[in-house]
């Protein structure tokens, strides 16, 4: 079911907020676009015209509403050797062409494409591409340029990079490492700092800020000239009249030869797969949990790279990092794709001479970092909890693709997924006697209107598009029973996918359910693991921490219910407009008066996906009303909330109170009922109580302080405010 369009209305009441959400992600689209143009060995520019011409034409073309288009992380390696093999004339040629396959694709309707490929052989070929851009870029970064042959062998010369970097005798060398060194402690340290004000300035432009700064103080202060290497400083970024003046060569007379397709057809197949896996986590993240035209966004991002390669840019992907930043500052429509596109021409207009004051080794450590997001051990660590088969998939794909390339990479995860279900199975004939049967019923029952879909024979990565259609045409709103009775194997893929829908069902008041997977074996606990029962199940923690005994305690003292546990079902908290961008984990530590009706809890939950997520960890406080009152957001008013007022966001006033309304922000839809509902007594207890983040959806009440886990003393604190502003709104 396909969304309705946002009317002239909408859209020009929600442009304030796209415009600012746009600012926000240029910040980040800057340094990045640098980056990856320069570890690619192209031109700095490239990166940046990727972006921009990404950013216009996919804004207005496309078919997906929060992404952000622009250069992408997995096109490093394919475009290195692209440029290596080719000559940089020639690969804008071979980008051109890239882009009309990929169009083409669009075009076919083939968006569908991604669903074959094998969710591990996917995490394989993802590690394999943060590896090569760390094991490159590394030693860059600690103000080394060796060549090697392969990934591997940078990779293996990194203990080396290291022990030299302690040894320079030049000591422009040395702050250049210095340099990277400190770019990547900012790049590590910098998210885990949970502050509102630090955070409207993303990691990679306080990286350039610093830098420049850096470099004028030795100029205009110290009277020096910079102390970093020349080597290791940007160039041949050109004015912004130069750009548009002087359109680079394209060379298209290697089209024959066999390098040039091989690039042609990794570029395509990186570029596609890369865009439609960050569509889909990003539809995860919208708030109003629209569907994307994945069709159509490959026929924009085909459009956009064809005229990226003309100008002498980069491809065009969807990206997952600047996208979840997009949707966490209320980015609500493609508006804020192309305002992130105008704020980057604005910067090269005004700030492009400025960009030659970075060295190249605080850039070469934003893309380390994003490199380890990409292989983080944390990865490779979930590959193993699901199961061992998975792990010989990962690394299978993971070695051939750091080994011969990337498209053999992703084949050979493909052909060894389909060996090892078919010797789990002992079966060849249960895929080949079935892999082109229809094999999914779905119908809606007339007495109660729930959708019944019975899965036969097998469901796996070969045939789960069959699956995913029947899925996709049915509202989430509604209640669907997937039946696996008659399926004899379903593997991790169709597992994982189908826990992705049972999240979006439940967050538009739906009802998922899978059933007939009782009988059916597997070697794992983990929910996603080969044929096992989609409900995850509670994980025990044996033993209790210091701080966990500490709030035993305080439960015995205040008679008081507690539970160490991790609890996964937390639909109580989905109504919150707080975890509307957020995806929750699990509670735990859970301590709770008769009936839940105060419960404190320490609660796990991320921001963002893939290489932008952030696992955060707080304390938070539930108190269930027993009766109606107006969904609102109380917090308290700083200069952020002042900014945001800009941005459109409305705070309410309360008549005859001036000191609540300096020192509170209240936001709400319902005006009238939020004004009706603070009267005096409510207001005096929050003027003369700790400030607190305070949350209605209507029913119940949220409440926490800071974006960490609260002590024992806190959380007795919580517990007394909580019980306290239950009794005043029960007056």
């Amino acid at each position: 079911m396909s969304p309705k369009p946002n009317n002239l209305k909408t859209f020009f009441k929600t442009l304030p907020k796209n415009i600012f959400s746009g600012f926000v992600v240029s910040l980040i689209a800057l340094p990045l676009g640098l980056g990856l143009a320069m570890a690619s060995e192209a031109p700095p520019i490239a990166g940046i015209i990727a972006a921009v011409v990404g950013g216009i034409v996919v804004s207005i073309f496309g078919g997906s509403h929060v992404t952000i288009a622009g250069p992408g992380n997995g096109l490093v390696g394919v475009l290195l050797v692209a440029i290596t093999t080719l000559g940089l004339e020639s690969a804008y040629a071979a980008i051109i062409c890239s882009g009309i396959l990929l169009a083409t694709l669009g075009f076919l309707r083939l968006g569908k494409l991604a669903d074959f490929f094998p969710s591990s052989a996917i995490q394989g070929m993802l590690a394999a591409i943060g590896l090569i851009i760390l094991g490159k870029q590394f030693h860059i970064m600690l103000a080394h340029k060796i060549k090697r042959e392969n990934t591997i062998d940078y990779l293996l010369e990194i203990p080396n990079t290291i022990n030299d970097a302690f040894h320079f005798d030049d000591t422009s060398l040395t702050y250049a490492a210095i340099t990277g060194v400190l770019s990547l402690i900012i790049m590590v340290f910098y998210p885990k700092i949970r502050n509102k004000y630090l955070q409207l300035i993303p990691a990679p432009m306080w990286i350039v800020i610093l830098s420049i700064g850096f470099s004028y103080y030795f100029e205009l202060l110290a009277h020096q000239p910079n102390p970093i290497s020349s080597l290791y400083m940007i160039s041949g970024i050109p004015e912004f009249k130069e750009i548009i003046a002087e359109l680079p060569i394209v060379d298209f007379g290697k089209v024959s030869t066999f390098p040039f397709w091989s690039s042609v057809l990794a570029l395509t197949l990186i570029a596609s797969i890369e865009s439609l896996l960050s569509i889909k986590a990003v539809d995860k993240l919208d708030p109003e949990k629209r569907r994307s035209n994945v069709n159509l966004d490959l026929k924009a991002l085909g459009l956009a790279t064809i005229g990226s390669g003309f100008l002498g840019g980069l491809n065009v992907v969807t990206v997952i990092a600047r996208s979840s930043v997009n949707v966490n500052n209320n980015g609500s429509n493609r508006s804020s794709n192309f305002f992130h596109a105008t704020f980057l021409v604005i910067f090269i207009v005004l700030f492009s001479s400025q960009l030659t004051r970075i060295p190249l080794p605080a850039l070469m450590a934003i893309l380390v970092f994003t490199g380890y997001k990409l292989a983080s051990p944390g990865s490779i660590k979930k590959i193993f909890s699901i199961g061992k088969e998975q792990v010989v998939i990962f690394f299978v794909t993971l070695f051939i693709t750091l080994k011969v390339g990337l498209i053999t990479g992703i084949l050979s995860g493909v052909l060894v997924t389909f060996l090892i279900h078919v010797l789990i199975n002992k079966s060849a004939s249960l895929f080949l006697r079935n892999v082109l049967k229809p094999n999914v019923l779905m119908y809606q029952e007339q007495d109660n209107g729930n959708y019944y879909v019975s899965v036969k024979h097998f469901c796996s990565f070969l045939n789960f598009y069959r699956l995913k259609e029947k899925l996709d045409a049915v509202p989430e709103s509604s209640d669907i029973i997937v039946d696996f009775s008659m399926c004899e194997f379903v593997d991790h893929t169709v597992m994982e996918n189908l826990n992705s829908y049972r999240e979006l069902f439940i967050k538009r008041d739906g009802h998922f359910d899978v059933v007939g997977l009782d009988l059916h074996d597997t070697d794992s606990e983990h929910p996603f693991a080969l044929r096992r029962l989609l409900p995850v199940p509670n994980i025990i923690k044996s033993g209790l921490t210091k701080r966990q005994n500490n709030i035993e305690d305080l439960a015995n003292n205040y008679a008081l219910t507690y539970d160490s546990k991790k609890e996964k079902e937390t639909h109580f908290l989905d109504k919150f407009h707080f975890f509307r961008t957020k995806s929750i984990h699990h509670i735990y530590n859970k301590l709770s008066t008769k009936n839940d009706i105060l419960a404190i809890f320490d609660i796990e939950f991320s921001e963002g996906e893939f290489i932008a997520k952030e696992t955060v960890r707080t304390t938070m406080l539930h108190i269930t009303l027993g009766k109606k009152i107006p969904k609102f957001t109380l917090d308290r008013e700083g200069f952020l909330e002042k900014v945001y007022a800009f941005a459109g966001f409305k705070d309410i006033p309360i008549q005859e109170h001036s000191d609540f309304n300096k020192r509170f922000y209240l936001l709400g839809e319902d005006d009238i009922a939020i004004t009706a509902f603070f009267n005096d007594d409510i207001i005096h207890f929050f003027e003369s109580n700790p400030y607190y983040h305070i949350e209605s959806n209507g029913n119940s009440l949220l409440v926490f302080s800071k974006e960490r886990l609260a002590s024992t003393k806190e959380i007795k604190a919580l517990f007394d405010f909580g019980k306290r502003l239950k009794h005043v709104i029960s007056l």
